[in-house]
């Protein structure tokens, strides 16, 4: 924040010089960034400084605060502003009319009116101040708003009362596309949504809350009568408004960063009577308000003993206690224990450990001791991380090569892979024109990858990711993990990276775990596709990239692609297993070589043979399908192999022989087989 360290000295007995300032607040855990110094329109000097302050204290967005952060530090005293109420007119009710119709997105809104004001320049005090933190002096009226913001962080507005049409303020959201003009110069007309929270009349917006006020309600050098705007509301409300639309402003600063009801009052109170003094008019009587109660100020405890042994500094208890009478927090020490109430401005101090914060920071960070050693123990790596190590190491093992990609892709990449009953989530930054849609699937990134790997020579190409995909289901947003594949068609189809998946789940799952593959054309993007399970749970899928997917990435060839959910499964790795002693006997392989129909996968015949439950056979394993004329259209060889083996014996063939006539049989009678070997 900019700050004069003149308008800063108006608070401080006795004044502290602009280094005296700097290294208060410094020490307070605000340091200074830069430093100019600045000459006023009378000749006079004075320094702006730039203060770095956090996040969660919006309190200091304003000359008291820093100077009541100098005054806790250096033990000044410090001198706020005092107003009074100097209502003389007409019953402001009778004039104007608030209506809050979002309470939860605006606590509470309140409008004071004064009539007869004249506006003109600025008196030079006004403007020196303004000018020393970097601003532009406007007219009397603006600038007074602009000074109660900088001195007391309570932002306000003024309206031309005569502009507001039928003497109503309504709170509301936006009708969707409703216009809505910006005041400042060469501002351009700007459409809401329903999501906008505005203030307007009987008949348009005259503001956005808490971001920008409207042009035609401005106040002009023909304004006579004003209406003074004071409320409070919801900082993210405020932060998405602003931020869609690409509009800031100081007052959506401070709002983003919490203004409580409880400052309304003071800051309106102040403003009224520096509008008074310089400006002229009549107050009207009252407030004309509407929003909820006030909050009752917190009340929050602090365990002295407990503040020794955070801080590891001994401070006597009415010490302590002094430190957090400076800030004025009510402190009542009773029985080693500090009670304070919190004032309105400090929406950071809500618990015990705040306050002992507070204590450090008066007391002096320099003052804690700093230990020359640490005893550090580094804990266990966690399933889900030893997990994806040991899949990532195995992929690489086969070849693989992992990516790390933007999850920002373009829209028509996205559109070409986002599931059946599921939307593309797009994003709201102005900043992603050219990708504005998060990935609904890894694939899209991978072909990205391949196609900028080919551009520069490299064909022959396995990649991998683990990474978030999104999408939106029944207009809720949903993101996934998932692990994504993508290796060329050597000729194999499917088979290699299905053998990959299931290699990985085996090390997830154990040696035992199956992966089942069926059929899959609900996936546009995989021609063919197949959906993989493990038992009745749904893994993913895999398939043949569609050509037109190819097309769309600038790519020809054939490529096989792979997204599975193996990442929800990390935290079962690793998993148990039981040694078991290697086979004291040889086995007997029998391969069987059949033409069947076309449409029977081999998870069915494979089914098929295990119920047969043949003597001795040990494993039913697929070894390959082949397709050409010589077995005809519609059909395949399908070629299986049988493992026998007898824990006690070597078998001999003629035990095995009766259990082949079984299986033959059985492939013949279940599916029409025709034996070729």
């Amino acid at each position: 924040m900019n700050a004069s360290a003149r308008w800063i000295n108006d608070y401080l007995d006795p004044p502290a010089s602009p280094d005296e300032q700097a290294e208060c607040l410094t020490r307070a855990g605000f340091p200074m960034e830069t430093r100019e110094e600045v000459t006023l329109p009378d000749g006079g000097k004075d320094t702006r400084q730039d203060i770095e302050l956090t996040s969660n204290r919006g309190d200091c967005l304003s000359h008291v605060g820093l100077a009541r952060e100098i005054a806790a530090v250096s033990g000044r005293r410090l001198k706020p502003p005092q107003s009074k109420n100097l209502a003389k007119g007409a019953k402001a009710s009778s004039i104007i009319n608030v209506e809050n119709r979002e309470k939860r997105l605006c606590p509470l809104y309140t409008a004071r009116v004064i009539r007869g004001v004249k506006v003109g320049p600025s008196p030079a005090w006004l403007q020196e101040r303004l000018i020393a933190r970097g601003d532009i002096p406007r007219n009397n009226i603006v600038d007074a708003s602009n000074f109660v913001l900088f001195e007391l962080g309570q932002p306000t507005h003024c309206f031309d009362l005569a502009t507001l049409k039928g003497s109503k303020i309504i709170i509301r959201k936006a009708k969707p596309n409703e216009p809505f003009l910006p005041i400042g110069e060469g501002a351009v007309e700007v459409k809401l949504n329903a999501d906008d929270l505005v203030i307007a009349d009987a008949e348009r917006i005259v503001a956005i809350a808490g971001v920008k006020g409207g042009a035609l309600t401005a106040v002009t050098n023909s304004t006579r009568d004003i209406l003074i705007e004071a409320a409070t509301f919801s900082p993210v409300a405020v932060r998405n408004t602003g931020r869609r639309l690409g509009i800031s402003s100081d007052s959506q600063y401070r709002f983003e960063r919490g203004v409580s009801p409880g400052q309304i009052e003071r800051a309106a109170d102040r403003l009224v009577e520096i509008v008074l003094q310089i400006a002229g008019g009549e107050l009207c009587q009252g407030v004309v308000s509407d929003g909820a109660p006030i909050p009752a100020l917190r009340q929050v405890s602090m365990r002295c003993d407990r503040c020794r042994a955070i801080i590891g500094v001994q401070i006597a208890d009415e010490q302590m206690r002094d430190l957090l009478a400076r800030l004025n927090l009510q402190p009542k020490l009773e029985r080693g224990v500090i009670h304070c109430t919190i004032p309105h401005e400090r929406l950071d101090l809500e618990r015990e450990i705040d306050l002992i914060e507070e204590v450090a920071r008066l007391s002096g960070t320099d003052t804690i001791p700093v230990a020359q050693s640490i005893s550090v123990r580094v804990a266990a790596r966690q399933p889900t991380e030893l997990a994806r190590r040991a899949v990532s190491d195995a992929l690489v093992g086969m070849g693989y090569v992992e990516t790390v990609t933007h999850s920002l892709i373009a829209e028509p990449h996205a559109a070409a892979f986002v599931p059946p009953g599921m939307t593309p989530l797009r994003t709201a930054e102005g900043r992603t024109v050219a990708e504005p849609v998060l990935r609904p699937s890894i694939l899209p990134s991978l072909l990205r990858v391949l196609a900028h790997n080919r551009d520069n020579g490299v064909n022959d190409v396995r990649l991998f990711e683990s990474a978030s995909t999104f999408a939106m289901l029944q207009n809720t947003p949903t993101e996934r993990v998932n692990l994504g594949l993508l290796a060329p068609d050597e000729g194999q189809g499917l088979r290699e990276v299905r053998g990959a998946i299931d290699r990985l789940v085996q090390m997830i799952h154990g040696n035992d775990a199956a992966v089942s593959a069926e059929p899959l054309n609900a996936m546009p993007w995989f021609a063919p596709g197949a959906t993989l399970k493990i038992g009745d749970e749904a893994l993913g899928q895999c398939g043949v990239i569609a050509p037109g997917v190819m097309r769309l990435f600038g790519l020809a060839g054939s490529f096989i692609g792979a997204e599975i959910g193996l990442p929800e499964h990390y935290r079962r790795y690793p998993p148990e297993t039981e040694a078991q002693a290697l086979p004291a006997f040889p086995a007997i392989e029998r391969d069987v070589s059949a033409i069947i129909d076309e449409r029977t996968p081999w998870a069915q015949m494979w089914q098929a043979m295990s119920a047969l439950r043949l003597q001795h056979a040990e494993t039913i394993e697929f070894v390959t399908t082949f397709r050409g004329k010589q077995i005809g259209a519609g059909k395949k060889s399908l070629t299986l192999r049988i493992r026998f083996r007898a824990p006690d014996r070597t078998l001999k063939h003629e035990e095995v022989d009766p259990q082949m006539h079984k299986a033959l049989e059985a492939l013949k009678a279940t599916f029409k087989a025709e034996i070729r070997a």
